[in-house]
């Protein structure tokens, strides 16, 4: 058995498991770990600038690359710093593994006020994660790590934290790095998959409902061949897209906010198979799920399964098994359903053309974007109008790229996760959506961009304010406008000043020039466009209904 460091446990278990990067900003509790990094080429160290980015860029890379994103952080305020990303992760069902030092282990409960102490640090990280532990000692480290990359990779992948005090990682011991371990996926059981094929065979009108889940599990493949046996349409949350390409003819597209084809084509469904969506949608409204509809849920949670509606059938299981599952007890045979092509096909055009009257503006630049990218490019679309409407309007071609903030809305989160996607995928083309007011939070990672070489392509869309609270204003508040209007800095200038490329537009007919010339570049680059405050889909009645503001 040889003898390692705390930190050599931990780098060496990181490395063992397969980790290829890790976002990190250093402090003294864990410079003991940096320079085991310094001795370990197999893992790139990512110096970030802000512990929050450094938990967001872990998403963004594990979102789209389907591996554990690794965030490093010093206890206390690093800590604290990275909760919202983690939050973000908690909701979006992200397998990030947040790492985090510690005070010394003998000053753990005794409110000396030790640097960076915090009492009781895990409490705080068992409301944001699937799990947390602490290792104590140097023997501990491995299996602690071992059982953080398991939580990561079976069940629901919500992130864990893990943290390991500051005299614990110098000091030194007999430890054994546990093997790789392949984690299996949960099998749903027969009976239930014989009852809920036995439903959707004898549907007339079977929809499927595919929500993030579905994204995370990568079960594109299965959801495709599964919707041409039914003859089923597709309709997908935001974080849902991506789940089957959006220009399949049985992809209706995404449901946000009353918005999109749920509200035509859900009440004529007699049978809803929903895969990876937690289904949180209001019961009052028409177009929700009713009681003569037989609801069929798959889901790796099974706190989700039957949460929020009753199911006629409800599966445990990881969401490409159990749609193997069904694939095999259907036979491959088409089960002729009542839909059309023709039909599928008019809800479509007729969202799409609902959408465009509502926000004629956002769907011509959103337009632009398509049409200047790749359909593997990644999109995060920030929590900003033009990231709003995305939802509805940019089609989504290709598995895992496209990313929201799900029901966190974080704002300021688009930018430093774009960063962490271009680092999984530096050969993929990568655009982040984002306001001048969401830009702001995270704008020095610009130097993090320039000196780690990550070439993403920001569109920072800049109309002086934050446009949904000032709409909000204009609305409801009768027009007494009060802490939404912004003083912005020149936000092309401002990155060409961190070594970037800044590019500002005179009007919004520049976008597609310019974003075709950013794409080109090798060095990150921000687009300034110019931009009013129209309202985001949650501010429009949908289709008779009070507005729901958020």
């Amino acid at each position: 058995m040889p003898q390692m460091s705390g930190s050599q446990a931990l780098v060496g278990s990181l490395a063992r498991e397969g980790v290829e990067v890790v976002f990190a900003l250093p402090g003294v509790q864990i410079m003991d770990a940096f320079d085991a990094f310094f001795h370990e080429p197999s893992i790139r160290l990512v110096l970030v600038r802000h512990e929050q980015s450094a938990a967001y860029m872990a998403d963004g890379y594990a979102r789209t690359t389907g591996r554990p994103g690794v965030a490093l952080v010093v206890p206390g305020p690093g800590a604290l710093n990275a909760t919202a990303a983690l939050g973000t992760a908690y909701a979006t069902s992200s397998p990030v593994l947040l790492v985090c030092g510690q005070i010394e282990s003998y000053n753990l409960g005794k409110n000396r006020g030790a640097l960076h102490e915090i009492g009781e640090q895990l409490d705080i990280f068992k409301h944001l994660t699937k799990w947390c532990d602490r290792a104590t000692q140097v023997e501990e480290i491995p299996g602690m790590v071992h059982k953080a990359i398991e939580h990561l990779s079976t069940g629901r992948p919500r992130p864990v934290e893990i943290e390991i005090p500051w005299d614990v990682l110098p000091a030194t011991a007999d430890t054994d790095l546990p093997e790789v371990e392949v984690f299996a996926k949960q099998a749903p059981e027969p009976s239930q998959i014989r009852d809920a094929a036995r439903l959707l065979s004898q549907a007339e009108r079977p929809l499927i409902w595919a929500g993030g889940g579905a994204r995370e599990a990568d079960l594109s493949q299965e959801l495709l061949e599964l919707a041409r046996a039914l003859n089923a349409p597709v309709i997908t949350t935001p974080e849902g897209k991506g789940a089957i390409p959006e220009d399949d003819p049985h992809s209706l597209g995404a449901f946000y906010y009353g918005h999109g084809p749920g509200y035509l084509a859900l009440p004529q469904a007699d049978v809803i198979l929903a895969v990876g969506s937690r289904l949180h949608m209001s019961p009052s409204v028409p177009w929700s799920f009713q009681p003569h509809q037989k609801l069929i849920q798959i889901d790796a949670d099974p706190e989700e399964v039957g949460r929020n509606f009753p199911l006629a059938v409800g599966i445990t299981a990881d969401g490409r098994l159990g749609l193997q599952g069904l694939l095999n007890e259907l036979g491959g045979s088409i089960h002729a359903s009542r839909w059309t092509n023709a039909e599928m096909t008019s809800i479509r055009q007729q969202t799409d053309s609902e959408i465009k009257e509502m926000a004629p503006l956002q769907v011509e630049i959103i337009e632009t974007i398509r049409r200047e990218l790749d359909d593997d490019a990644i999109m995060v679309a920030g929590t900003t109008d033009i990231g709003y409407w995305s939802h509805l309007a940019y089609p989504v071609l290709k598995p895992r790229s496209y990313l929201t903030p799900s029901y966190f809305a974080t704002l300021g989160y688009a930018f430093p996760t774009a960063l962490g996607a271009k680092v999984g995928n530096p050969n993929r083309q990568v655009v982040a959506t984002i306001g001048d007011g969401g830009f702001h939070y995270a704008a020095s990672e610009l130097s993090t961009a320039v000196q780690e070489g990550i070439n993403l392509v920001t569109l920072v869309f800049n109309n002086g304010m934050l446009g949904a609270s000032y709409n909000d204003q204009q609305s409801r508040y009768g027009g007494r406008t009060i802490g939404t209007e912004l003083h912005n800095p020149d936000f092309a200038q401002l990155a060409e000043v961190y070594g970037a490329l800044g590019i500002k537009l005179a009007s919004r007919e520049e976008l597609g020039d310019a974003l075709r010339s950013a794409l080109k570049a090798q060095r990150p680059v921000v687009i300034e466009i110019p931009m009013p405050a129209p309202k985001p889909p949650f501010q429009i009645p949908p289709h008779g209904l009070e507005a729901v503001t958020g």
